[in-house]
């Protein structure tokens, strides 16, 4: 038995095609959310690939209190919903509370639970009661099977529509592994699974005041989660990594965006 299909804004999520969720880790400006959109919807319009634009508004997990952390709720949702339209895809980004859901629902189409906040109730219930698609990051300190207990929460709140992100396990110090059962046994339950192909080559404070990252590995595990049968895949890109305010040494370079989309729907069609 197959999860059932889910619309969000006007794009679907299963019945066949890969879903990809795709931007830069955060807002940097104005322009730069507007650049880095523009260029996504056209590398995506060349390869047909369907997509979710997203970016964050506020980095509220930072490994230092000198990291940036984005432009704040109300500035970042706006821009958001106004950049969405203007490409025409539907947007997501994470919400680290329930004041915050309130604040973002109005202007996002699919709210993203963070990793670390996957067990928070009150979130959970909020985002729930919401009527928006919810996606949930898997804690990296959490077991596949565990996610039933989230799919219940959001149930008991009232939605219907979600999904799971699986982006890797803490693994000793400063690590992750990311785990390719995790999404046949995730799927196996019945639940619509993307793989985070960007987070889980992250270094989590490994460079002391922020995070590191094996960049070179996102196209290794996106092409094995996508072989493994993930729904989709969520990619952070950006044009110059290096110079990204975040996560600049996890984020795939947009330059490389157009051959990995190529890649990873033709082996989903092998699959199919």
């Amino acid at each position: 038995m197959n999860a059932p299909v889910i619309s969000i804004g006007n794009r679907q999520l299963g019945g066949g095609r890969l879903l990809f969720i795709l931007g830069p880790c955060v807002i940097e400006s104005r322009p730069f959310l507007i650049q880095v959109a523009q260029r996504i919807r056209e590398i995506c319009d060349r390869e047909g690939a369907p997509f979710i634009f997203k970016a964050s508004y506020d980095k509220a997990n930072r490994s230092s209190l000198q990291s940036f952390r984005g432009i704040g709720i109300e500035e970042g949702c706006k821009l958001l919903q106004e950049v969405g339209r203007d490409i025409g895809a539907p947007v997501t980004t994470d919400v680290h509370s329930p004041a915050e859901v309130e604040t973002a629902a109005p202007y996002i189409d699919m709210l993203q639970i963070p990793a670390f906040l996957c067990r928070q109730t009150d979130l959970i219930l909020a985002a729930a009661s919401t009527g928006r698609v919810i996606n949930v990051k898997k804690g990296q300190f959490l077991s596949p099977w565990e996610i039933r207990n989230i799919a219940e929460k959001l149930e008991k709140g009232g939605c219907k529509r979600y999904l799971f992100t699986e982006r890797g396990t803490t693994f000793g110090y400063n690590n992750l592994v990311a785990d390719m059962r995790s999404i046949f046994w995730i799927r196996e339950m019945n639940y619509h699974v993307m793989f985070d192909a960007t987070h889980a080559v992250q270094r989590p404070g490994g460079a002391g005041t922020s995070s590191s990252g094996d960049r070179h590995l996102v196209p290794v595990l996106a092409r094995a989660a996508v072989a493994a049968g993930c729904d989709g895949v969520f990619l952070e890109t950006h044009p110059n990594p290096e110079r990204a305010l975040s996560d600049g040494l996890s984020q795939l370079p947009l330059s490389g965006l157009a051959s990995l989309l190529r890649t990873l729907q033709a082996i989903h069609l092998c699959n199919a």
